[in-house]
């Protein structure tokens, strides 16, 4: 799915996840059309189980996006090595197909849905992210890193913890 930073809002004092758009993506002015409306569509959904959208941005170049930071276990991770038990797992899908049909409502398909992709939250609630990028993204490098370093240190309110999540 992607590169995606634990980073901080210093403003409002809370992580958040940032997710960097490759530069080849962002060189290609459909893919970023479509980009923008997708994180605009998905920013306007309510529901618990679809994670908050708080900004796109871009800084020397880079393309990012803001959103909520869900501490907790990837869905997979419960299924295999914790081996929850059925009914709680079947709770969980049947939260993010309800999250996924609001957001199929608003004209909005997820184009990686799976357990790999859905978080369960310390609170037991599985949350996903929606603003999914297709899958040419790269492993994290030095030269990403460098990259992560610019756009944090270069953009208001977000400082860079520089954790992969």
């Amino acid at each position: 799915m992607g590169e995606v930073y634990l980073s901080r809002d210093t403003q409002l004092e809370r992580p958040v996840a940032l997710k960097i758009l490759p530069a080849e993506m962002a060189s290609d002015a459909e893919r970023m059309r479509r980009f923008t409306q997708q994180a605009k569509s998905t920013a306007a959904l309510n529901h618990p189980s679809i994670a908050h959208i708080y900004e796109i941005g871009e800084s020397n170049g880079t393309h990012s996006i803001a959103m909520e930071y869900v501490d907790g276990v990837i869905l997979r991770q419960k299924i295999h090595r914790e081996k929850g038990p059925l009914p709680k797992l079947l709770r969980y899908l049947q939260q993010s197909a309800e999250a996924l049909a609001k957001a199929h409502a608003a004209g909005i398909v997820h184009r990686d849905f799976k357990p790999d992709n859905i978080m369960v939250a310390r609170d037991g609630a599985p949350r996903f992210s929606i603003s999914n990028w297709p899958n040419s993204w790269t492993a994290m490098n030095l030269t990403l890193l460098r990259v992560m370093i610019q756009v944090n240190s270069g953009r208001q309110g977000f400082r860079s913890i520089l954790r992969r999540v």
